[in-house]
């Protein structure tokens, strides 16, 4: 027997902002609200109730009212929404354009190919399509430019799709092919952007230096930072980029990596002879961490650490100073949630810091949009420079193996060889 229950919108809704505003008071990391009247702040806010209409419109207002905190983390969200309709719409991992009478694929996304779990729709071997090649029709339906490509993708999502291609804008010739379409192509993007950007550094750097994304401090970000940084332990140098670093949790896992020094060295006697270093893992020379205003949170805190353990410049733009924990907030009556931040991060001079703030970087280098629409990516080319100017006559060299040890003794009177 299915239980119903009953609910007023507005009764429910005034207990939500309630219980919102004594989350502010009673969870905040401090116990002043941040110097706001809280009291008033609620006898400003409650009245609105009676006007709210829908849960996103609540939402608003339980925005409005944290936001005189004047914190970040205080996010707000959820809550019992109206179910809607979704239309998972496929996606084929490509850029299209539009080229006379038919769509061109200009860019097909690979995935590089190297990670299984991966998925390129366009890039599975047997397929032998390329950039540059005509989509004529989606499942039987003709595609010509005056068709958005997407309204034939509804509902294709994850499910096996007929394309027929050609390298011409022509179906004499052309073949068909199956592939499925992809929900989302965010990890196909980001993959191909990162890699473009390792590419770059290697060419700028004439091979010497390594890059390394670190999305966020979470774990997506710890597997990132490992995969990139140990693979590339021949380079002399580092560029780390946190460009839009969501945060997570504090890295200082990495900022203890960056910071090792090599002690000294095990000769091997296999192959080349070439000795590695103890610590076994690690980039000897100089880091530099590209930074810019939407990296937050641990993408502050991952900065502030790598200035203050002197691990190299800051290049970019300042940080947007989100540097609160977020933890074990309640979720109102209905699932939604609003967060109270839980504690505040202040330095070893006994001073808040970072939060408000963010971190500045040492050369400031806007991402001009004509450049970037150009190609060009003005923060990364700095901070190439900036290692290499670093690098210059500073490069960290194996040191030859010593002379063979002699160790070998007798006590004094004993001849070496018999007679």
């Amino acid at each position: 027997m299915d239980l119903q229950v009953k609910v007023d919108p507005q009764a429910e809704y005034a207990q939500i902002l309630k219980e919102g505003w004594r989350f502010m008071r009673d969870f905040l990391y401090v116990d002043n609200t941040h110097g706001a009247p809280w009291n008033t702040i609620y006898e400003w806010y409650s009245p609105w109730v009676k006007h709210v209409r829908h849960r996103t419109d609540m939402n608003y207002l339980i925005d409005m009212m944290s936001g005189e905190i004047a914190i970040g983390h205080s996010y707000v969200g959820g809550g019992d929404m109206p179910d809607v309709d979704f239309v998972p719409v496929g996606l084929l991992g490509c850029d299209f354009v539009a080229e006379g009478n038919y769509y061109r694929m200009a860019k097909i996304y690979s995935g590089e190919r190297w990670n299984t779990g991966l998925k390129a729709p366009l890039a599975q071997p047997g397929l032998q399509v390329k950039e540059g090649d005509y989509i004529l029709a989606i499942e039987g339906q003709t595609l010509t430019a005056g068709v958005n490509p997407y309204s034939l993708l509804e509902q294709r999502a994850g499910r096996v799709t007929r394309l027929l291609v050609n390298s011409k804008a022509s179906r004499e010739g052309a073949k068909e092919i199956l592939v499925e379409p992809l929900r989302s192509e965010n990890r196909l993007r980001t993959v191909e952007w990162v890699e473009s950007n390792r590419r770059r550094v290697d060419e700028l750097s004439g091979g010497k230096l390594a890059y390394v994304y670190v999305p966020n401090t979470a774990g997506a970000g710890f597997t990132s930072f490992n995969r990139y940084y140990f693979s590339q332990q021949d380079k002399k140098g580092v560029v780390i980029d946190e460009r839009n670093n969501g945060g997570g949790s504090a890295a200082d896992y990495m900022i203890d990596i960056m910071a090792r020094k090599p002690f000294g060295y095990f000769n091997s006697k296999a192959g080349d002879r070439h000795p590695w270093t103890t610590p076994n893992a690690g980039i000897w020379g100089p880091k530099v961490m590209i930074i810019n205003e939407r990296a937050g949170s641990g993408g502050d805190l991952l900065p502030y650490m790598f200035k203050a353990q002197g691990l190299g410049p800051l290049v970019g733009t300042r940080t947007w100073g989100g540097l609160v924990g977020t933890w074990d907030t309640p979720r109102f009556i209905d699932g939604g949630y609003m967060i109270a931040p839980r504690g505040g991060f202040y330095d070893l001079d006994g001073q808040w810091a970072v939060e408000g703030e963010g971190i500045a970087p040492d050369i400031e280098v806007i991402q001009d949009p004509k450049a970037v629409l150009g190609g060009a990516d003005p923060q990364l080319e700095r901070a190439v420079q900036e290692a290499m100017r670093l690098l210059k006559g500073n490069e960290f060299k194996f040191k030859p193996e010593p002379a063979p040890p002699v160790r070998w003794k007798r006590a004094a009177g004993y001849e070496k060889e018999p007679n």
